[in-house]
């Protein structure tokens, strides 16, 4: 790597180009995946975009989704760009009248629930910020949410031990799978469970369906 000083000898295209390669190599190559994922969605103008958006709001309502969903990827790419773009605020397009305005960016409400639920709430699919709080929850929903993140937290604390911690359960391996054994669990119980609760007050729903932590998988949960 040139150190900054010799790098003002440079050309400025040339100095932009290594600085554009040092940037990508700090990518990891699922971001880059990713990026390349989203390519498509980049090439469509702002209408075309919004009308996608619009017409797929519609398809996934009424249900809940795992997060690792292909349909819930592709739309979440475009949510991410939409965002940036401030697709919503242009009023394109028109979203099924049964998604409420988020607080947090104004897109259409689409919560996702994850692990963190007590500190993150519900986590918004457009902007990445929490679209609702824990404590704004319905309270008929907030009594059995906090039960089981109650419980799970302690499950994938495992997989952040210190040295200490591992040594005194002896086979740390043995207790990491346990831990695994017992996410798969309650991943399972919110999927099948808690989150299909959420339709009585949201359009449609979504939950985390992995921990990588814990390396479990989408695929090692059956609901």
């Amino acid at each position: 790597m040139p150190d900054v000083k010799g790098s003002f000898q440079l050309g400025s295209w040339a100095y932009a180009s290594i600085m554009l390669a040092m940037s990508n190599s700090l990518e990891s190559p699922l971001d880059r995946l990713w990026k390349e994922y989203g390519a498509v969605f980049r090439a469509w103008d702002d209408l075309t975009l919004a009308r996608w958006m619009a017409q797929t709001l519609g398809q996934i309502e009424g249900r809940v989704w795992r997060l690792s969903h292909p349909l819930l990827g592709a739309y979440r790419l475009a949510a991410q760009l939409a965002h940036d773009r401030q697709i919503w605020f242009k009023r394109l397009a028109t979203a099924p009248s049964a998604y409420l305005e988020a607080e947090c960016c104004r897109a259409p409400l689409l919560p996702l629930f994850t692990r963190d639920i007590l500190e993150t709430g519900l986590v918004c699919q457009h902007c990445g910020e929490t679209c609702v709080a824990y404590d704004d929850m319905p309270q008929e929903l907030q009594d059995g949410v906090r039960q089981w993140a109650k419980t799970y937290g302690p499950v994938h604390a495992v997989a952040h031990w210190d040295d200490a911690q591992r040594k005194r359960v002896g086979d740390y391996d043995s207790r990491f799978e346990q831990a695994a054994t017992e996410a798969e669990a309650l991943l399972a119980v919110a999927g099948g469970q808690i989150v299909p609760k959420f339709l009585d007050f949201y359009p449609a729903s979504i939950w985390e369906d992995q921990d990588e932590c814990l390396e479990v998988r989408p695929e090692d949960i059956e609901v």
